[in-house]
């Protein structure tokens, strides 16, 4: 009795350091973004004065309209959402058509393949190779500059062929048995059994393209094509005129308009993220196991 009660005693307090330690966390993480809306929404003598911690002083949308006003935002958001959806879908695609013979123990040089793809995790041809070639095939200031190159993403991929290798050999047997082909089996069979690990990397790859910075800055050159990350990136650093005759306008301050800038970047992410948080904790660990 006295050992059962030491080991309970032992497990109440490595549960209890764990909550404090997993509050701790989650007060670190969520603090920025409570204090980044507690900023957009006050008024300017109260963030002036240092007055805004948690909840927003002197309530107002001044910060918002202000943003919205500028015919920029609108357009990058809408870019966004289509460099998005469409990449998204592309990536989608792609990883669920290459990670199937992957996951084939008897397709023909699969052990080359693998080596190959994972190869590229720390080897690459460079940004100016790249770039070359992306400039010879004329997708310069084109969607498909942002999204074929990235067609497929490594880890993902490996992610996706796990799935498919955790997946009971049974159920290929009776299809293979019924007459049907390979592509009908990966249509058909594979694919809807693989949807908790297609919605896990699907958000892997909608917020790659979602916060994509890099890649818009150096393959669009014209600004009605930006995407809305770059859009913020000059309305918090590179258009200090525009936003100082802003300030003159709406009696803002610099904080407020980039928060309530950075604020609206996040809000299709905090949106989409608790519809697909169940099938990304399941899609993960049905990925990692195999048998």
């Amino acid at each position: 009795m006295v050992k059962k009660r030491r080991n309970k005693v032992q497990f109440s307090v490595f549960d209890l350091l764990l909550t404090v330690v997993l509050v701790l966390v989650a007060a670190v993480t969520v603090y920025p973004v409570i204090y980044v809306v507690a900023i957009s929404f006050s008024d300017t003598a109260s963030i002036v004065q240092n007055k805004v911690f948690l909840l927003p002083k002197g309530f107002n949308l001044n910060a918002y309209k202000a943003v919205l006003q500028d015919v920029r935002v609108p357009r990058a958001y809408l870019n966004t959402i289509l460099y998005t959806t469409l990449g998204t879908a592309i990536n989608l695609l792609m990883s669920a058509v290459a990670a199937y013979p992957l996951s084939r123990p008897n397709f023909f040089g699969r052990k080359f393949f693998l080596v190959a793809i994972v190869l590229t995790m720390f080897l690459n041809g460079g940004i100016i190779p790249t770039y070359l070639i992306v400039q010879k095939l004329h997708l310069i200031d084109t969607v498909w500059a942002l999204v074929l190159p990235n067609a497929i993403w490594t880890i993902e991929l490996l992610i996706l062929k796990n799935f498919y290798e955790s997946m009971s050999g049974s159920l290929r047997e009776s299809a293979v048995i019924d007459g049907a082909s390979e592509y009908r089996i990966l249509l058909q069979i594979v694919i809807p059994l693989a949807k908790p690990a297609l919605a896990s990397i699907g958000l892997f790859y909608f917020m790659g393209h979602w916060n994509s910075f890099f890649l818009p800055m150096i393959y669009l050159n014209d600004p009605h094509l930006y995407p809305l990350q770059v859009v913020l990136k000059d309305m918090l650093i590179s258009d200090q005129a525009r936003e100082t005759a802003l300030m003159d306008k709406a009696a803002l301050t610099p904080q407020a308009m980039k928060n309530a800038t950075i604020f609206l970047s996040m809000v299709p992410v905090l949106m989409v993220y608790p519809f697909a948080q169940k099938y990304f904790a399941k899609g993960i660990m049905l990925g990692s196991e195999k048998g």
